[in-house]
């Protein structure tokens, strides 16, 4: 049985392996066979079957020797007793390095590997509290709980700063990383609901746009596949359902248009390879959301994909179908002549077929169409066959390194990853400078972002940007095509309101990094002074007291609270992350603690389906106010006669009292999300238009508007609203907003009374 495990790995590797390559291979599978020996998936496969698994996905790649070798031994430093000293007694120390690339930091303790590949800590049962000792024993292991929590996010993100920076230096790593989560993936199955969907959001936020970054098509659609299957089983399966239901008629309609394109290609001496170009269910779906059409209307875009020896083939080819049907409007892109950023390249382009239905076209040469799969793995593929694909793969090396210029600049490992989905995983955009030269941004940067980009001392300076010509606000959102001409002082420094992410003023952590260096080397009673003074002022504004700042500072590692202003007024910690935590630090304590005054509407939003009650669908749900249960709680429902299910928490005494417990159902929290009616006062001189503006950042924001208040004198405006707002990072970031709009003075949260 182990032997034909080995068997399917052998028979995928590359002609191109060597019988001694092939050796190592088979010497690394007994060693990881023997170290995970005893070791079991959850499917209850061996656990050396994932390992293989990996190995084959990179075999298929075309990697070499060592990167197969890795793949077989990636989890062995990580989940048995060998060390990295092992690997590289036994192997090479290129193969060690391999391994510690995609080795997980585990400053945890170890736990069994019950999810497979993903580590977790399950959270200890808390007791119920009954005496006081009760109570504050279930207070001490609710707190430890949370601790691990966190700690356990911070491993998560540590770890994946980890990979990130060993990609800056060998790109395999992160090939092996990739293999690792497709294969996991396609086993999720196995895994309990909760780890599947964190799982499952991870790749879909990180794991696909990192193979789609390296230009891997072949992993990254079926990365995005499986992740949508979990994140969205219902639209996963509607559109599923769909593609099954037509495939037959789709499938005789595509041969039927591949016949009639063979035989114009032939009339015109043009050689190509034409076959149907498959349809992903996630691509389909953004399709259906991006271009607000149903199914129907997204399958009428068939497509093909047509292969041909270079490309003035490749226009030749694109002349031919223009010339017999008529194009499409605006569904033209030439991706030979402007390359994407992630190197891809190919003609798209969509004409009106015969029937009058849309027909996708994408044309391109052999060695692009490896690239397009394979992206940077292409780079051995090609040098099997002795080819020149070395120069392109230094390019996407240097590439990747340019757009990574920052992270080593970056110790906060939350931060990092944040930085890889802006700065790395975003898509592109690409705008000219005054003298014309192309500078490629992140999808979402402004004017700061792009004179960062050209010098630090431009950035540092810049107070204002011509966009074609035309004076722009800082927060203008870049576009591809605008040509950008940034306006500078002839000295001075950066704004600290540009590190305030409720403004968007900088998109990049690039740009971020160079705004923190140059608060960095201010003075520390500056930065000391300057942090104070802005979280006193926020403190003041959303009218919050008793704050523990001993605490709070020990929340982000530093001894004291100056530390804690110090890291605030230099830049090294955003207000956001701050007023972030202290709503974490509430809702752990399963209360509203920052807003003390207030009281959860009386009425929680969607309150008949933001409960899941176990095996009775639709049933209305009320939340008891006995225990006035908090999402977080443990919760149990009582079944009543004529008012649907009750929500109490598990602990409440009137369900440890009660008698007829054949009511009792199992319960989960599901969407429901309290809100807490809070009074704001904003002051302005009166200008028209101004409650508009407000409503828009409310209704941008998601608030509820409650009442309202307004009095003007002397042309000063005094604005006195009652908001629902869900916690204390939301009511910040709407007083931003609002203050930041013309002719606002201030907007601050009122006290009762």
């Amino acid at each position: 049985m182990q032997t034909s495990f080995l068997d399917g790995l052998m028979q995928a590797l590359p002609e191109s392996y060597s019988v001694i390559d092939r050796e190592l291979i088979q010497r690394a599978y007994y060693f990881a066979e023997k170290a995970h020996a005893g070791q079991k998936r959850a499917s209850g496969e061996p656990y050396i079957t994932h390992c293989v698994a990996v190995a084959t996905i990179l075999a298929e790649l075309r990697v070499p020797p060592a990167v197969v070798v890795a793949g077989l031994l990636h989890d062995t430093v990580e989940d048995t007793d060998v060390t990295l000293v092992d690997i590289k007694r036994e192997f090479s120390e290129e193969i060690a390095n391999l391994v510690d690339g995609v080795t997980k930091l585990t400053n945890l303790p170890r736990v069994s590997r019950g999810d497979q590949h993903e580590q977790e800590l399950e959270p200890q049962p808390v007791p119920v509290a009954g005496t006081a000792q009760e109570t504050a024993a279930a207070e001490a292991a609710a707190a430890e709980a949370a601790a691990m929590r966190s700690r356990k996010r911070d491993l998560a993100n540590e770890t994946l700063r980890k990979v990130f920076l060993a990609m800056g230096e060998d790109i395999r790593v992160v090939l092996i990383k990739l293999a690792d989560r497709l294969h996991n993936m396609r086993t999720l199955g196995y895994m309990p609901e909760n780890k599947r969907l964190r799982i499952a959001r991870e790749t879909l936020d990180i794991f696909a746009p990192l193979a789609n970054r390296l230009g891997i098509w072949e992993i990254k659609w079926e990365l995005e596949d499986l992740g949508f299957r979990y994140t969205n089983p219902e639209k996963y399966k509607e559109i599923a359902e769909n593609l099954a239901e037509r495939r037959s008629d789709r499938e005789k309609q595509i041969e039927q248009i591949i016949q009639r394109l063979a035989k114009m290609m032939e009339d015109n001496n043009i050689k190509a390879e034409i076959s149907g170009r498959p349809k992903h269910i996630y691509s389909i779906y953004h399709k259906m959301i991006d271009r607000g059409k149903a199914f129907d209307m997204v399958l009428d875009l068939r497509g093909v994909r047509m292969i041909v020896p270079d490309i003035p083939s490749c226009y030749a080819a694109l002349g031919v179908i223009h010339t017999h049907w008529r194009p499409v409007p605006h569904e033209f892109d030439d991706y030979i002549a402007a390359p994407k950023d992630n190197f891809y390249q190919s003609l798209h382009t969509a004409v009106f077929y015969d029937d009058g239905k849309p027909l996708e076209v994408q044309i391109r040469t052999a060695e692009m169409h490896q690239n397009a799969e394979y992206g940077i793995a292409a780079h051995w593929r090609y040098k099997e066959k002795k080819g020149g694909m070395d120069e392109i793969y230094e390019k996407r090396i240097n590439w990747l390194r340019r757009i990574m210029e920052w992270r080593q600049e970056v110790e906060d490992a939350a931060e990092f990853v944040d930085g890889m989905k802006t700065d790395v995983f975003q898509d592109r955009v690409y705008v000219f400078t005054p003298r014309g030269d192309i500078i490629d941004l992140p999808a979402g940067s402004t004017p700061i972002d792009f004179a960062y980009h050209v010098h630090t001392e431009i950035g540092n300076r810049c107070r204002g940007a011509k966009i074609n010509g035309k004076l722009v606000n800082l927060d203008y959102i870049l576009h591809t095509g605008d040509q950008v001409e940034v306006l500078t002082a002839k000295q001075g420094g950066p704004s600290r309101d540009w590190l305030n992410s409720n403004l968007g003023l900088v998109k990049t952590q690039r740009a971020r990094s160079k705004i923190r260096q140059w608060f960095k080397e201010q003075d520390r009673e500056q930065n000391l002074s300057q942090g104070k003074a802005i979280f006193d002022r926020e403190l003041r504004r959303l009218g919050m007291t008793d704050i523990d700042l001993d605490h709070l500072a020990q929340q982000f590692e530093f001894k004291t609270a100056d530390d804690l202003y110090v890291a605030l007024g230099c830049g090294d910690i955003s207000l956001g992350r701050i007023m972030n935590r202290l709503s974490e630090l509430s809702s752990e304590k399963n209360e509203f603690d920052l807003l003390p005054e207030t009281r959860p509407t009386a009425e929680p939003r969607a309150s008949s389906n933001g409960v899941n009650v176990l095996g009775l669908k639709g049933i209305l749900t009320t939340i008891a106010h006995c225990c006035n249960p908090a999402p977080g709680d443990e919760i149990i429902g009582y079944v009543t006669r004529g008012r649907g299910a009750t929500i109490h928490r598990l602990d409440c005494p009137n369900i440890l009292r009660l008698t007829d417990r054949e009511r009792l159902v199992k319960v989960s929290w599901g969407e429901v999300k309290k809100t807490y009616p809070i009074t704001i006062q904003i002051k302005a001189y009166d200008r028209q238009g101004l409650m508009g503006d407000i409503s828009n950042i409310l209704s941008n924001e998601g608030i509820n508007l409650l009442d309202i208040g307004l009095k003007v004198a002397h042309n000063l405006a005094t604005i006195k609203l009652v908001i629902e707002v869900g916690d204390i990072t939301q009511l910040s970031r709407t007083l931003t907003r609002i203050e930041n709009l013309p002719n606002v003075m201030e907007a601050h949260r009122l006290k009762p009374g």
